[in-house]
């Protein structure tokens, strides 16, 4: 990876004689509007000597000191031969020389004289501390390469306890001096986390309503609470307005929670498992149920908002329904490939229903794929979310972290699935209602189901499918509906076989 020169025009602010990018602060200034700007220079050199040196799936990817506008929709960086310039809307406000190549002391200078000057402009950015700042050049830097790339201020911080508790849809936020409601944190691995939703944010309507008509208690009632369900939220953010659904979950005690449905006349039990993230913590308590619950007649695993970079807990998770066989494939560069497998057998011969949806990231895809691959169980929902990457952590001088997701994960037999997602065989949005449910049944008693194998399918048009089978708005509808599919497809062992031959 190459990090490209910056062109900074000419500007406001002279300096005697020849001025380098690295002379842009005198020795003896020290603090500049509250900031030590040496030493947020020197952390902003450690950012970009690290991006500098990572290795992004064999991609060929380009960090510039440009991307440092997106931070504000009224800034504007330029470059010439020899010059970086800032532009405000309309006003020239900043005029520096750009670094030469690899002279990271003067690219972390010019990012912090490029800061100062927007604080001035741009309240918000002005009411941040440090380590916010760190975030939002991180934020722009990466935009368009790694939207979920992220600074954290301590590496203690990335090993969250599996008793964390995490509510409502994972974000706090409330109103700003102009009114905006304005997230001001989100928990890590929440689904506002695993959707890219950062600090600083601003939600402009929930639910098709402007958030201007609404009341606090309002967005209290609507953001948080202990039920299942979705909210649509709309973003407005330093790189553009986003549109994004987020299912509300419950309060995670866990890194997985278990559900045992006791036998009746009709069964043996259905034992449902939902993963929050997939961790070493999940994968013990995911194989303390199956010990404990080892005579169901099936299992549900729901990875519907499941999250995960790890690919050795994603590995021993698979293991433990389909023994020793490739889940996934792990490329960070053009060239190198590693297979994970995991050792031993398999647990559980259970029947298994696999949900999944658009907040089924990372390694969870890999999980859902290498239960298709296998044909160890039948996915049902809505496509995952095409974000299968690996998080790479680099240490900064400072104690921060870099947590880049730069690694890209494939299924087991090679497929891609970075950019393009694992689609289920029975798509949850077209089934509406209890009517289509038994129409859908019946179809598949009667041999009239026609699947196509889209996850093989290299040419199908993925925007197409994806309209096809959309994300489902309705929290309350998709889990009545999920519940009633999976076990209708559990207890009927004529469907289950069906969907399995298909």
């Amino acid at each position: 990876m190459k990090i490209t020169n910056l062109l900074f025009v000419m500007g406001l602010i002279s300096f005697p004689g020849v001025l380098c990018a690295s002379d842009l602060f005198h020795d003896d200034v020290k603090y500049m509007d509250g900031i030590d700007v040496h030493a947020v220079s020197d952390v902003f050199a450690d950012i970009y000597e690290k991006l500098d040196g990572v290795n992004w799936a064999g991609k060929n990817i380009d960090v510039a000191i440009e991307s440092l506008e997106k931070i504000n929709p009224s800034a504007h960086i330029a470059a010439t031969g020899e010059r970086a310039v800032l532009v405000w809307g309309d006003e020239l406000i900043a005029n520096y020389p750009y670094p030469e190549d690899k002279d990271w002391k003067a690219y972390g200078e010019i990012t912090t004289a490029l800061i100062l000057k927007m604080r001035e402009k741009d309240a918000q950015l002005r009411s941040l501390p440090v380590s916010g700042l760190y975030q939002v050049v991180v934020n722009a830097l990466l935009s368009g390469i790694d939207q979920n790339g992220t600074y954290i201020y301590s590496r203690d911080a990335i090993n969250d306890a599996d008793t964390r508790i995490l509510t409502s849809i994972g974000f706090d936020g409330g109103r700003d001096f102009k009114s905006n409601f304005r997230i001001t944190g989100v928990y890590k691995d929440s689904p506002a986390d695993i959707a890219g939703i950062h600090e600083g944010d601003i939600i402009s309507e929930v639910n098709g309503k402007r958030v201007a008509q609404m009341s606090d208690a309002d967005m209290s009632a609507i953001l948080a609470g202990y039920n299942s369900g979705t909210v649509k939220v709309k973003l407005l953010t330093p790189f553009g307005n986003r549109n994004v659904t987020l299912r509300r979950a419950t309060v995670v005690l866990a890194d997985a929670d278990i559900v045992y449905r006791p036998k009746n006349e009709t069964t043996n039990g259905i034992l449902e498992i939902v993963v929050h993230k997939v961790s070493d913590g999940a994968v013990d308590i995911v194989n303390e149920a199956l010990a404990k619950y080892n005579n169901v007649d099936g299992i549900v695993l729901d990875l519907r908002t499941t999250k995960g970079d790890n690919e050795k807990a994603a590995a021993k998770m698979a293991g433990l329904f389909m023994g020793s066989v490739p889940v996934m494939r792990v490329s960070e560069t053009a060239v190198d490939e590693l297979e994970i497998v995991p050792g031993g057998d398999a647990v559980t011969k259970a029947p298994v229903v696999v949900l999944i949806s658009d907040n089924t990231s990372g390694t969870s895809e890999a999980i859902a794929s290498a239960f298709y691959e296998n044909k160890r169980g039948v996915l049902i929902g809505t496509p995952t979310a095409g974000r299968s990457r690996i998080a790479s952590h680099i240490d900064l001088k400072n104690g921060g972290v870099l947590e880049l997701l730069n690694k890209s994960v494939k299924t087991g037999k090679g497929n891609a699935i970075d950019g393009r997602g694992v689609f289920p065989l029975v798509c949850l949005s077209n089934i509406r209602n209890a009517e289509q449910r038994e129409a859908f049944f019946l179809n598949i008693i009667n041999g009239e189901f026609n699947a196509r194998d889209y996850n093989n399918d290299k040419k199908v048009d993925i925007k197409a499918l994806r309209k096809a089978c959309p994300s489902i708005t309705s929290g309350e509808d998709e889990d009545s509906m999920a519940t009633a599919v999976s076990m209708k497809i559990l207890t009927d062992k004529k469907i289950y076989s069906e969907l399995m031959d298909l």
